[in-house]
């Protein structure tokens, strides 16, 4: 996610280290390549010129504090003025029931996608009881895929194959709605250009006729500069309260984040960050705009870790683990539950420090392999690991599509991981651990350049 930004604006803060006072001759290399990265972002360059405006005037003649390095004072005023330009504070949908929301975009944004998504997000969150209607009589098989997503997030859902009137199927799917007892009714109607005029008097219809209390523009991240466009003109037609940017995770670049809520004004409500229907979170602009300086996004790591895994469960793996009491049955469990989290390429760029690793398919098909591999032994076969060889392991190999190379280099990586907890256990590990905290505390802290003594990160 936001990949190329993150890197080429690190490359151009690193060279602000070990700068005793920003002046304008250091600093102006340095806002060079912050718009360079920006503009090679596809962010809008009337945005890009803006941003980097805003960001000299906040740093030149600027006095570095003694606990500060020029770079670290920098990043934090870049930090604020991307807070800024993608909309300060997390704005959420209206808070009242019942709900009324109209989905709206361009072919191909995601917007059947994101309604069920949307549903499934509100009914966990605020426990909502959602109905999908569609309202895309163009497209085919839209409304089997509506219909589809409805049946599998618990929600009611109205479709009219015949119709082809847009303004009486949400009419009707609004009185269906109300007599499913649902208290949160999402139109999802069909894609259009912003410049069909026929198609956008359609929606100022529908609008019309539904009333819905919040009308949300499903933009696809890739877009780039047409994004602005986009937004511009459905703001201009239907009153957008709302974006959901769709696709974060296929687009290095994220351009469209940058620009959309600066030149159309409306804010970023959600963002689309995989293919999975949890996969579909409220946009904060403070954590996005630290993932974009490699901070990482700590808090929404958490929050995904108290969701995801059982605390009794955990605590159990952390005393088996004290005790070096830990098979492949436990270890089976614990990357069931990290998949819970999401791809493994999501929770890293979570990370701080960690959004230059590269965490692609092949990691992710390693970890497949694994737990084909354990799932390949019998229950007896995880707790007790010695008894795999020979015949048990040929069985293994071919149960999980494997070479039997696969499956010994999966045990000696269990042994020896065996071993490490046994020597951790006794006094030989306290040491180790003691001489590690020691050797912690005198580093300095890595990853993103922000000391800890700055506010409001």
């Amino acid at each position: 996610m936001l990949e190329n930004l993150t890197d080429k604006l690190g490359s151009a803060l690193r060279n602000l280290r070990g700068v005793g006072k920003l002046s304008e001759q250091n600093m102006g290399d340095a806002l060079k390549e912050i718009r360079q990265a920006l503009l090679s972002a596809d962010v809008h360059f009337k945005v890009a010129r803006e941003f980097v405006a805003s960001v000299k005037d906040q740093c030149i003649g600027q006095e570095v504090l003694k606990s500060v390095t020029p770079g670290q004072q920098v990043i934090k005023i870049v930090h604020d003025e991307l807070v800024k330009l993608l909309g300060q504070g997390a704005t959420e949908v209206e808070d009242k029931k019942p709900l009324r929301i109209m989905m709206v975009g361009l072919h191909g944004s995601g917007k059947t996608t994101s309604s069920g998504k949307l549903a499934r997000y509100l009914k966990k969150k605020k426990e909502y009881r959602p109905a999908l209607v569609a309202c895309d009589v163009y497209r085919p098989a839209a409304i089997e895929q509506l219909e589809t997503l409805a049946k599998n997030e618990g929600a009611s859902f109205y479709g009219d194959r015949e119709e082809k009137d847009v303004v009486k199927i949400g009419q009707r799917g609004l009185e269906a709605a109300k007599n499913a007892d649902a208290n949160l009714i999402i139109f999802d109607t069909a894609g259009r250009l912003q410049i069909d005029e026929d198609l956008i008097d359609e929606i100022k219809r529908l609008k019309d006729a539904v009333q819905p209390d919040e009308i949300l523009l499903v933009a696809d991240a890739a877009l780039g500069q047409e994004a602005v466009n986009v937004a511009k003109h459905f703001h201009e037609a239907v009153n957008c309260t709302g974006l959901i940017l769709t696709k974060l995770d296929g687009d290095a670049r994220g351009g469209a984040a940058l620009s959309m809520k600066s030149i159309s004004n409306v804010p970023i409500k959600f963002m689309g960050t995989g293919e999975k229907s949890d996969e579909f979170d409220i946009f904060y602009p403070e954590r996005m705009a630290s993932r974009i300086l490699g901070m990482g996004d700590v808090v929404s790591l958490v929050e995904k870790a108290q969701e995801n895994i059982d605390q009794d469960e955990a605590e159990r793996m952390a005393e088996k683990m004290r005790k070096a009491d830990f098979n492949l049955e436990d270890f089976l469990s614990q990357m069931q539950q990290v998949k819970k989290m999401g791809s493994l390429g999501s929770l890293v760029g979570m990370m701080p420090g960690m959004s230059g690793v590269d965490v692609g398919d092949e990691e992710e098909k390693k970890m497949a392999r694994t737990e084909a591999v354990i799932l390949s032994m019998t229950l007896q076969e995880r707790r007790t690991p010695r008894l795999l060889r020979g015949s048990r392991l040929k069985r293994i190999a071919n149960g999980s599509g494997v070479q039997m190379r696969d499956v010994n280099a999966l045990l000696k990586q269990f042994n020896q991981m065996q071993k490490m907890m046994k020597m951790m256990r006794g006094g030989k590990g306290k040491k180790m651990m003691k001489a590690m905290k020691s050797q912690m505390g005198d580093m300095p802290t890595g990853g993103s350049d922000l000391p800890s003594n700055l506010p409001n990160l």
